[in-house]
């Protein structure tokens, strides 16, 4: 039998373009290297180590599974440095070294090699290990932040976690919104914009996540269509939520900036509601996926136990992505209107 009449069957991810995995996922790298700068800069040395030890663990532990089960090792693809970096920014930089490396463990080797390795996953991995270290650790993960403006010098040891940071630890405004309170401390929304405030180390500064969302649609490697409906989702049940509760018109769409500007909505817009295996294939199912990512984000804010509701709200759509991508697919040999034409017959 000639080779033409063999069919070949091989799990996701399956490109219609020539993009090899290994150069998106260092476009990927390339857009995330301002949040990690940037994160270097406003939280110190602490910072770059968390990033450099997440990373670490996520390779190695990627090539130990592999080794294992008698995989082909396969860690140059870059896929492991992608989820390190992306585990790094959506933690404190106050976390502790070892739960860094936990939670690389879960995202590599639970979360993604357990189910087939890259493409299969069912859950985004990093997200899937901040969720367990967030559930283990609250009381490390949510209580208390480092606080960069109180900071004298970011670069000094004593002042970037390495020590002691009780003294610069802080509530994120979010936390505020949740109370009731629309105060920023003595901020301002440029000091939203630009990063100047506690959180996690990659979801600060919103300029430089605009730049690389713009970048990333620039190159091709994401679509537009999940981000823009997760965001505008919350900013629409955000403004009117307000204005139903007997807020003005300006106060309204000063609450609404705020819930835009913190937290981790416009990160895990860019960069998590964007991955190939954990969302849907089709354009519909994009929008659909965006806006339960939204919804579930604002629902959480609003009346749930948590302040955030990023994490969580991407992590049970994307249970659902396989019944969206069942229920939005385009069935071939059939048009747009497929009742018409049986109607027509």
């Amino acid at each position: 039998m000639s080779d033409t009449n063999k069919i070949y069957l091989s799990s996701s991810p399956h490109f219609t373009r020539n993009s090899s995995v290994t150069w998106i996922m260092a476009t990927v790298l390339t857009a995330l290297l301002p949040e990690c700068i940037y994160a270097v800069i406003l939280f110190g040395l602490r910072a770059l180590l968390t990033i450099l030890i997440s990373v670490a663990s996520c390779v190695c532990f990627e090539a130990l599974f592999q080794i294992i089960t008698r995989q082909k090792v396969v860690i140059s693809n870059l896929s492991a440095a992608v989820t390190g970096v992306l585990l790094a920014l959506v933690i404190p930089s106050t976390t502790p070294f070892w739960m860094t490396i936990l939670g690389a463990f879960v995202a590599v080797v639970v979360a993604k090699g357990l189910f087939g390795g890259i493409g299969s996953n069912v859950f985004n991995p990093a997200l899937t290990g901040r969720a367990v270290m967030f559930m283990s650790f609250a009381s490390v993960m949510g209580a208390s932040w480092f606080n960069p403006s109180a900071a004298i010098s970011k670069w000094s040891l004593s002042q970037t976690g390495l020590s002691n940071v009780d003294a610069l630890s802080s509530a994120t405004i979010l936390s505020g919104i949740k109370a009731g309170s629309l105060d920023l401390s003595g901020g301002s929304l440029m000091d939203l914009v630009m990063g100047n405030q506690a959180g996690c180390m990659g979801e600060t500064s919103v300029i430089l996540i605009l730049i690389s969302f713009v970048f990333l649609l620039a190159t091709g490697i994401i679509d537009f269509r999940a981000p823009v409906a997760m965001v505008g989702t919350v900013a629409l049940a955000t403004g009117s939520a307000a204005l139903l509760g007997g807020s003005t018109l300006a106060l309204a769409g000063y609450e609404t900036l705020l819930a835009l500007c913190t937290g981790g909505l416009l990160f895990g817009a860019v960069f998590m509601v964007t991955d190939y295996a954990t969302s849907p294939v089709t354009k519909p199912g994009r929008w659909i996926f965006g806006l339960g990512c939204g919804l579930i984000t604002f629902l959480i804010r609003r009346f749930g136990g948590y302040p955030e509701g990023v994490m969580f709200s991407i992590l049970i759509m994307n249970a659902l992505v396989p019944f969206l991508n069942n229920i939005t697919v385009r069935k071939y040999g059939y048009g747009k209107n497929p009742a018409k034409k049986e109607e027509a017959k």
